[in-house]
This record gives C-alpha cells, structure tokens and sequence, in this order.
C-alpha cells in the first residue's frame, strides 16, 4: 500500500500548509486522461496544475471513467455519433488501498488510483474504481460512464466519489483541514463526516463549497425516498436528514444541501456570485456565498513562442507565429472535412461544451445575412465549430448535426469532432476570434475566452460570467450588446449585435487596421494575466476559503 508521505513529490510551501482535499468528478488534466466533459473539468484540471506550480497541500479526488465521458466520431453521413471505449492508463499507480461503500445496502468494493504529480505537473489526484473482479456487473458499471444516463446509478457515483472519497482519506490516515466539494456532485461525503463527528457545526468548520449553475433547474436533485433507498445519506434516516438540514421539499437538492454543509461557498464569478446570492436568498441556514473567479493555468495552455512575442511587443513575430498556429490548426480541418482554410483569412471559432443556452447557431439565426456575411470575397472570413454534447441530450446533438448539414456546401466553414483538450487547444491558439454568445445571465463563467486570450485570439463576447471583470470594448476584446433583459426577442436582438460587431467592427478592422488588431491582442493577452490565470485563484481559493 502506498504510504502517505510518496504522496507528494515536492515540500509544501508554509505559506499553503492547510492540507485541502480537493473532490470533483471530472479533472481535465491531460489529454491523456479522459476523466472530464467540459468546463468544470477543465478548471479542475488548471486548479491542480497551479497548485503543484504553487506547492500547495493540496489533493485531488475523483473518478476514473472507465468510457471516459465518450469519443466523439462522425457516422457514415458525418454526423456525429457517441463512440465509448475502454481506457487503459499505464501511468496511473495502483494504490493498493480498497475501501467499502454500501449501496443500496450492499456492498460495492472501491479502488483507488493515484496519478503521481509529476506525471502531468499537478497535485496529487485519487482516481476510484469500482469496475473491479471484486464487484457484481452493476456495481462495476457505477464508474464506467461519467454522467450515466440512468438515475440510479448517477447517485451511485455520487456516494463512490464523497464517501468513498472520505474512506480514501481515512485509509490512507489523512485527515484534512477543509474538504473542497468542486460542484455539488460530492455531498454524500458530509453525511460520512457527519457519523464521523456528531455534530453540523464541526463539518462547517471543515466543508467549502463551489457552486457553478445559475439557475435552479440546472442543480441536481433527486426524490428523498429514492435517495435513502441507495443509502445515500450513510447511515442516517430520511427523517434525520430533513431535521438536520431543515429541508422538507420532496426532492433533495444537491446544491442547497452543500450550502448547508459548508462554512463557505463560492460562485464562479462576480456576476455568478451575485446570481447565486439572489438563487438562494430565500432558504434558511446556508452558508455565505462569495466570488472567486476562475481562471487558467497558462503554462499548460499558452503557445511559448506566441506568448514570448506577445511579451516582447513584436508585432511581427507575433502575425508570424499566428500564421504558423492557423496553419496547424487548418491541417485539422482539411484532415476532417476536406475543406482548405488559409492562413490570411480572418477565421472565428465557436467552441465549448454544447449546450443548447449557449447558441452554437447565433450566428446563422438570420440565415441571409449569415450567407451575405460568409460570401464576402473582399473581406473572407472563416467559421470553425466544435464542442460535445450531453451523449443523451438529443436536442443538442441535433443542434450540432444542423450546423454539420449546413456547413457541408459552404467552403469556409466547418464542424469538427473530438473536442478534448488538445483540439482546444489547437482552436485556441489557430484562431483570430474567440466567439461566446450565450443567454445572459446562464454562464457561470466561461473560462475558454481566458487561454484563447492567452494565445492571441481576441474574445467576440457577450458581457455574461468572466467577462465583465476582464473587457474593455475594442481594447482588448469586442463586446456584444445584449438585449435589455427578460426580452423575449433576445435571440433576434443579440444576433443583429453579433452581425453588427462583426461587419462594423471586427472585420474592417482586421483587414484595415492590423496595427489596432494587434493592439489589442497584446492588450487582452496582458489584461488576461495574472487577473485570470489559475495561480491567482488558487492562492486566493486559500486565502478566502481554506485559511479564514
């Protein structure tokens, strides 16, 4: 069994000496590791890189996806499809612990994993399994899919990542200051620290909380009675949990439960922050609720060479090397659609994780103007698309199969499959204009525009999650108007702010004034660091959350 002290490769720094134990069920930490599905993967990814570069005591905990999320192929027609395949990772260690979790009062064996920090350059992160000899069938199915379709075993993961979690810890004789729950996922971990210690008021002093949905429909939630039937709530009653958390609704909300376990919470940014506030005013007993806004480890993300020309303020070296990263990312888009893309032609990239208030089709809402647009040969622009959708969520993926179909005939636009890290980060880096058009008010955050802005795109956005903290209109980004709120022709509204920016500002200025362009790729790159890389969020996550 491995021993507490090769946990860590590198001495704590005292300034970080709190040991944290960070539980979240996605890390994108590598595209290697296929653990994650979107944003909150990423940010948990970048939060351990930057506490290792930081020498935080700080660990990871989290579920190894046998099917990963699923690999994102195309069918015969081009379309996409889900594809799941198994995942063999040489470099993860077996830890030799196994921990007991009962579910559905039986027993499901769990084993856990460690990925070394110096494999990737994070913190130390625990990958559980259940899909070992020593289970039945379904218990072996609990960790092969993340976000499993079938409820019941959605609440099973659930248990597998904050109680047997906990148990990790204890096994491996671990007892940390604070307990991070990075989203609601994990909140079976405090009824464990509950049998632990008797008493709401010692968990308070151990739990924080992220929260990262602003809107009510979008925190899990699940019938009490389903819940106790899996043994959700450990070793307490239906009763005891309604009495202990003052909650009396049919449904036990994952969200507010955390914000009752907690001795602090925290929105993703300031405007989510305030979001959150407003969300959960009404119910009594939660905790406070702050801001912390993500961020993006920009070592991993940045392109150096574009990073060390944007430094130096050489404004050719920096259309040089932007030229180079366009090149590489079109090789892509040839190699999947049979479409060539140059290198001169300002190009725009609609890529994060697909979801239907995040309008993916802005753009073509007025198809005609659209086509006008795209059609301009005096002024060429090219349109990239890429994210994945919910394997389940139908509309989504006909959303995305739409713009496939639309796509196909035009010679300058293009969709392509396997969103992961290292796609993102190619788009990233290859593309003049980072685009972000969701509804008002439902992004958290939307941290992708932050590392595009690190490698010299320049964010087209409306002003939702980070954004109001970061942009200076035609400084260092473009800012989209948005409709006045509660409009119920936002899409309409927003979509002829989008063309507008686009034909008034964006392109007349990069094909008139290269010189303002450049501008304001150096500004947004300097504006985005250190405001909005991940160093500054993991110290601040430490002085906000974990020391106060």
């Amino acid at each position: 069994m491995i021993s507490k002290d090769a946990i860590f490769t590198y001495n704590i720094d005292p300034k970080y000496k709190t040991a944290v134990a960070y539980f979240s069920m996605e890390f994108a930490i590598d595209q290697a590791l296929k653990i994650y599905s979107g944003g909150l993967g990423f940010l948990a990814g970048s939060h351990l890189r930057s506490a290792y570069e930081l020498k935080q005591n700080l660990i990871g905990v989290g579920i190894l996806w046998k099917y990963g999320y699923y690999d994102q192929e195309r069918d015969e027609n081009a379309l996409m499809k889900p594809a799941y395949v198994e995942k063999e990772y040489a470099f993860l260690e077996d830890t030799g612990i196994m921990v007991t979790v009962q579910v559905h009062n039986a027993p499901v064996h769990v084993k856990a994993y460690l990925l070394k920090p110096d494999t990737f350059g994070s913190a130390p992160l625990f990958l559980l399994s259940t899909d070992i000899p020593e289970n039945d069938y379904l218990s072996r199915t609990i960790t092969q899919h993340l976000y499993d379709p079938h409820q019941p075993t959605r609440m099973a993961q659930s248990m597998i990542l904050g109680i047997g979690g906990a148990m990790l810890l204890d096994a491996l004789g671990i007892q940390p200051n604070i307990y991070h729950m990075n989203e609601g996922h994990s909140v079976p971990l405090n009824f464990y620290l509950y049998a632990k210690y008797q008493n709401l008021d010692e968990i308070k002093k151990r739990v924080v909380f992220t929260t990262h949905t602003p809107e009510m429909a979008g925190n899990e939630e699940h019938g009490f009675s389903e819940l106790s039937a899996m043994s959700f709530f450990y070793h307490l009653q239906e009763h005891e949990v309604r009495s202990l958390l003052g909650m009396n609704d049919p449904n036990f909300n994952f969200t507010l439960a955390a914000l009752k376990f907690a001795k602090r919470a925290n929105g993703v940014s300031q405007l989510h922050g305030e979001v959150s506030r407003e969300m959960w005013s009404s119910y009594p007993g939660i905790c406070e609720i702050i801001a912390i806004t993500n961020a993006q480890n920009k070592k991993y993300w940045k392109d150096t060479l574009l990073d060390d020309a944007i430094k130096a303020g050489n404004d050719e070296a920096i259309s040089t090397r932007k030229k180079e990263l366009k090149k590489q990312l079109f090789k892509e888009v040839a190699n999947q659609c049979g479409k060539l893309f140059h290198e001169d032609v300002l190009t725009i990239v609609w890529a994060r994780r697909f979801a239907g208030y995040k309008r993916a089709d802005l753009a073509m809402y007025d198809w005609e103007r659209f086509l006008k647009l795209i059609n301009n040969t005096e002024t060429p622009v090219q349109i990239i698309w890429a994210g994945k959708p919910y394997p389940e969520d139908h509309g989504s993926i006909d959303l995305f199969n739409h713009i496939i179909e639309r796509a196909k005939p035009i010679a300058n636009c293009a969709v392509l499959v396997g969103y992961e890290l290292e796609l993102s980060a190619l788009l990233k880096r290859g593309t003049d204009v980072w685009l972000n058009n969701p509804r008002m008010y439902r992004e958290a955050s939307g941290t992708s525009g932050m590392t595009a802005a690190m490698n010299g795109a320049i964010n087209l956005s409306l002003p939702d999650g980070w954004v109001p903290e970061f942009a200076k209109d035609k400084e260092n980004c473009f800012v989209i108007e948005p409709a006045p709120k509660g409009s119920p022709d936002a899409d309409k509204l927003e979509n002829e702010s989008l063309m507008d920016m686009l034909e008034q500002g964006v392109i007349p200025m990069y094909y008139h004034d290269q010189q303002q362009w450049l501008n304001i790729v150096k500004k947004a790159a300097a504006d985005v660091a250190p405001a909005f890389e991940a160093a500054r969020m993991a110290d601040e996550y430490y002085q906000k959350m974990y020391d106060k």
